[in-house]
């Protein structure tokens, strides 16, 4: 790979690493925040109120992922991009400054809930938009590889988010983080968009793209719309059967295995967040090695992989975890999930992407992916959460398991997409993907 594809992977990545670490640290330290917004009472309930609060941000990425794939595909996809960490920073500042129950009752929940709902717009366009761009911005026979760095740069700022939980926690008494602590990761995601809104604003638009825009003899009148995608509506709707499967399982866990390490396994705080923090460091340098592997041997080979280990292996993980009485077996374990769920992160990007033609292609990704992630992804925590407040929390193993379980019959009768042509899917209606006969 040239120097000015590596330049647009490292602007990209970047980029999406302040989007995600803004969207994560909401989860990571919801712990701490959680009663600053909600009257005291059972420390479940209120995490059940600021897991309800998380998952409605995930009902906005759909609206995010029409306005700003719309823009992504007519004005470029770094327009797109630009405008997502604009939006993020907004909200980081806005959760940063809310007041608490105490000083405004339920006003500060309400400022909350509007800076997730901002999350939620911006997050819902980014996903697609950096897909896209890292995509389109490789070689053909590096596609997988290029694209993996999404899920480096989104796991790269969770583990961001926890380090800085971390020295917070070796470094501020208990008292003080739930008091004013857990507000500082947010003045940092701030500090950090604006970092890279100035980076984004030179960045290079890419060649696919560039060539399409100038080729396009209608003014781009069809470009982004919902009329084009729905032509790819088939297209569409396998992005939310095979994004199903694997939005539940990685969200179970990333963002809900620290609440689940402390409250179900009953290990101390610092030993729940420094398990994820080291867990996701092996994740993140999984993530090129698998997305190398798929411009070997195909996407679906990784895609069926993830889906048996997560179908069957799951409820086992999920048990022996709430079982688990230190930081290496809880380790051992968040290893072999994150493992299995690499199979989906590594390469779900370009999958998606090569999925839909250059003129549609922000739009089909975001919309159908960030409707999957409204049903399935953002609702994880919560869902959890209920099964544990309703006594019954082995439940929510077996509801991973099933989600799993759908998308591996997609896996199973999708074809091959490592070595369709960007240019040629941009043309041709034929290039459709049909189940395999």
């Amino acid at each position: 790979m040239g120097r000015q594809h590596w330049k647009k992977i490292w602007i990209g990545s970047a980029g999406n690493m302040v989007e995600w670490y803004d969207w994560f640290v909401y989860a990571s330290f919801a712990t701490y925040f959680a009663g600053a917004f909600f009257p005291d009472g059972n420390p479940t309930a209120q995490l059940m109120n600021t897991a309800g609060i998380f998952a409605v941000g995930f009902f906005m990425r759909p609206v995010g992922g029409w306005l700003l794939g719309r823009v992504g595909d007519r004005k470029g996809r770094k327009a797109a991009l630009t405008l997502t960490v604009t939006l993020m920073s907004a909200s980081a500042v806005l959760i940063a400054v809310a007041p608490t129950y105490a000083v405004a009752g339920y006003g500060g929940a309400l400022v909350l809930l509007a800076a997730r709902l901002l999350q939620g717009l911006s997050v819902g366009g980014e996903y697609a938009a950096s897909a896209t761009y890292l995509t389109e911005a490789s070689a053909p026979r590096h596609r997988g590889f290029a694209s993996s760095f999404q899920y480096v740069s989104m796991t790269a700022g969770q583990i961001l988010g926890l380090g800085l939980q971390i020295l917070l926690q070796r470094t501020m008494s208990d008292e003080a983080l739930h008091s004013y602590g857990w507000r500082i990761p947010f003045v940092v995601g701030a500090l950090g968009a604006a970092v890279v809104f100035y980076l984004r604003r030179s960045m290079l638009e890419t060649e696919v793209y560039e060539a399409v825009y100038e080729a396009d003899a209608t003014g781009g009148e069809e470009r982004g719309t919902l009329r084009a995608l729905w032509r790819h509506r088939r297209e569409a709707f396998l992005v939310i059967a095979l994004t199903m499967g694997g939005t539940v399982a990685y969200y179970t866990y990333t963002t809900y295995l620290t609440k689940y390490l402390a409250n179900s396994a009953g290990l101390p705080k610092q030993t729940a967040t420094l398990v994820s923090f080291t867990a996701l460091i092996v994740f993140a340098c999984l993530q090129p090695l698998a997305g190398r592997l798929s411009d070997r041997i195909g996407r679906r080979p990784l895609l069926i992989t993830f889906a048996v280990g997560s179908t069957v292996l799951t409820v086992p993980i999920m048990t022996l975890l709430r079982r688990a009485d230190g930081f290496w077996p809880a380790l051992g374990l968040s290893l072999l999930a994150l493992v299995v769920v690499t199979g989906y992160t590594s390469i779900n990007a370009c999958v998606k992407a090569e999925l839909f033609p250059t003129g549609v292609r922000a739009l089909g990704v975001a919309l159908p992916y960030a409707l999957a992630n409204a049903l399935f992804g953002g609702t994880a925590e919560y869902v959890a959460l209920w099964f544990k407040n309703a006594g019954a929390e082995s439940g929510f193993f077996w509801y991973v398991a099933a989600c799993a379980a759908v998308s591996l019959v997609v896996y199973i009768t999708m074809r091959e997409t490592r070595d369709l042509d960007l240019a040629r899917v941009e043309t041709a209606e034929a290039s459709r993907l049909t189940p395999a006969s």
